[in-house]
């Protein structure tokens, strides 16, 4: 029975990683091809589905005692729990942002989506006091991360109360796929990068690499609200029947060239 646990616990972590690298490399790519082409919207779909397997195993991974790949014995780790469904979540609404205006007027799974947020959001504040009465520490982790995720988690669900009351169109609309689809990669990037730090060889563990490649995606965020939002580019969802992660972009004509 034991043999037979391992071989499962050995297929359900390789899932976890081969998600996990899938989803960095198709994540990146994403982010530096051009929007609305057909290698954005390629990598964009994979970027989606192997994210959704990663923060989905991970986190049931998390929520029960198990072994690594040497064998090494892990107590639950609620701080990844919290960071796989908040992955998940951000995932899931930033797809459903770009979905076809049929699709749109399903108010039930906004709203569904809404209370995980707002769950997520809640636990984790609730958890990161738990840790400041217990020397700063949650599960042997720091609590910063947690009172993070928890802000972001209920920014997320106060902006999916907002939508439904007055709707998201042109940049609003691509701004808030953005920065939930760069904050889910941020979380893959940053519990690969520095939460496996000590996994990478050694020659490779320079800890100032490391950490520019963990923060990558939240700099990416940053440049690609200031062209959508500050430059105001003109964005809008494609309503043909092609997949619906995809987004055409066209910036506004310099009015000094007419």
């Amino acid at each position: 029975m034991s043999g037979e646990i391992s071989i499962f616990m050995l297929i359900i972590l390789l899932a976890h990683i081969l998600a996990g690298g899938l989803g960095l490399v198709s994540g990146a790519v994403a982010l530096y091809a051009l929007k609305g082409g057909k290698l954005h919207r390629k990598s964009g779909i994979i970027f989606v589905y192997t994210m959704l397997v990663m923060s989905a195993v991970g986190a049931a991974l998390a929520a029960m005692p198990h072994q690594g790949l040497r064998g090494d014995h892990f107590e639950p780790q609620r701080v990844s729990v919290i960071a796989g469904a908040l992955a998940f979540y951000l995932v899931i609404t930033a797809l459903l942002t770009v979905r076809p205006p049929r699709a749109q007027g399903s108010l039930w799974i906004d709203a569904s989506a809404m209370l995980v947020g707002l769950t997520v959001g809640i636990f984790s504040v609730t958890l990161g006091f738990e840790g400041v009465n217990n020397n700063g520490k949650l599960d042997g982790q720091p609590i910063v991360p947690v009172f993070i995720f928890g802000a972001v988690a209920l920014l997320a669900a106060f902006g999916d109360m907002r939508m439904m009351a007055r709707g998201v169109q042109g940049t609003r609309r691509i701004a808030r796929h953005l920065w939930r689809m760069c904050f889910a990669l941020f979380i893959a990037s940053g519990s690969f990068f520095l939460g496996q730090a000590d996994k990478i060889p050694e020659p490779l563990r320079i800890i100032p690499l490391l950490m520019a490649l963990a923060l990558a995606p939240l700099l990416l965020l940053l440049y690609w609200l200031w062209r959508v939002r500050i430059r105001r580019t003109q964005l809008q969802i494609n309503p043909s029947d092609k997949p619906p992660y995809q987004i055409v972009t066209k910036e506004l004509k310099n009015p000094e060239k007419h």
